[in-house]
């Protein structure tokens, strides 16, 4: 099926972007994009009359970070396919086509892989080291390798994403958004796309720091998408504490000295342990069957009207 580029939103999300928004805007409208919309985080600069004047729909968000601003637009968007980018010029307007193809053939979801095409400077080793273990840890929670799970450039229905439940408002969004993804079996397409050096601007992601959240959102969010996973490792870490301590115990037992607390205590967090693990257990069956639940709803909803 062919892009019907009247359908589909150029959703840009931005803060301080002056020295690159107005060349990005002009490159979609020149492209044939006639909806592009900017969703601002309260820029200092002059990001907001660069972009307005370019042609773009500008909206001020109320809250702070990204993530924020992603959960804002979904109310004013009105098109049935969103194309998703940051404001930096990192992301070309030219994989457009290749990002927005799947979802005119059935996918719910597009992510635009960089770590396999980046350009050199692009990003550093640390960077690139970290969105690749963060990858792995997201496998490991979640039961899919997404490639690049933190990746800004990415396409989506509007109805897939309405189903969405987010709340992450800072840089954690695209690891909830993934984790929404799975969680509501979207079908999802990666394809690899260019990833250019910043041009005029500074990055707002600090490696570390946020890494470190990162990190903690794809554990967190496992909660509710895999809770064999999250509890199972509460459980283990627990149990391993009574463990250490059991040890401990039996080696002094046989030198001659009795800890009869601590061996007490030894046996109620193996017991704790296990018992939050079996929770998990409980938890996962419960997730399976709402899936099972949302996969028949899924199959019995009627299909969209065309849009006119």
């Amino acid at each position: 099926m062919d892009i019907k580029k009247d359908e589909v939103c150029i959703f840009i999300p931005t803060l301080n972007e002056a020295p690159t928004i107005g060349e990005l805007v002009n490159s979609f409208k020149e492209m044939g994009y006639t909806h592009i919309f900017v969703m601002d985080g309260k820029s200092t600069d002059k990001t907001v009359k660069i972009a307005e004047e370019s042609g773009a729909i500008v909206k001020i968000q109320t809250g702070k970070g990204k993530g924020r601003a992603i959960i804002e637009a979904i109310d004013f968007i009105q098109q049935p396919y969103i194309l998703m980018l940051d404001g930096d010029g990192t992301y070309l307007p030219e994989d457009s086509e290749k990002m927005l193809y799947p979802l005119f053939n059935g996918f719910d979801h597009v992510i635009g892989n960089r770590l396999d095409t980046f350009e050199p400077g692009a990003l550093s080793n640390l960077n690139h080291f970290g969105n690749q273990v963060i990858n792995y840890l997201f496998k490991v929670a979640h039961g899919e390798y997404l490639h690049d799970i933190l990746s800004g450039y990415r396409a989506f229905t509007l109805d897939s994403v309405k189903r969405m439940s987010l709340k992450e408002n800072g840089f954690e969004i695209e690891t909830e958004i993934s984790v929404e993804t799975i969680r509501n079996q979207q079908k999802v397409s990666v394809v690899e796309i260019q990833y250019k050096p910043r041009p005029g601007t500074q990055t707002k992601l600090h490696p570390v720091r946020d890494g470190a959240k990162i990190i903690s959102a794809v554990w967190r969010l496992a909660r509710v998408s895999n809770p064999i996973f999250y509890f199972g490792v509460i459980g283990l870490f627990v149990s391993l504490i009574g463990l250490i301590a059991g040890i401990y115990v039996a080696v002094e037992w046989f030198a001659g000295t009795t800890h009869t607390e601590l061996a007490l205590l030894t046996v109620l967090l193996i017991i704790m342990g296990f018992q939050i693990f079996m929770f998990g257990v409980i938890a996962d069956m419960l997730v399976s069957f709402n899936r099972e639940l949302r996969r028949e709803i899924q199959r019995l909803r009627p299909p969209n009207p065309p849009v006119k």
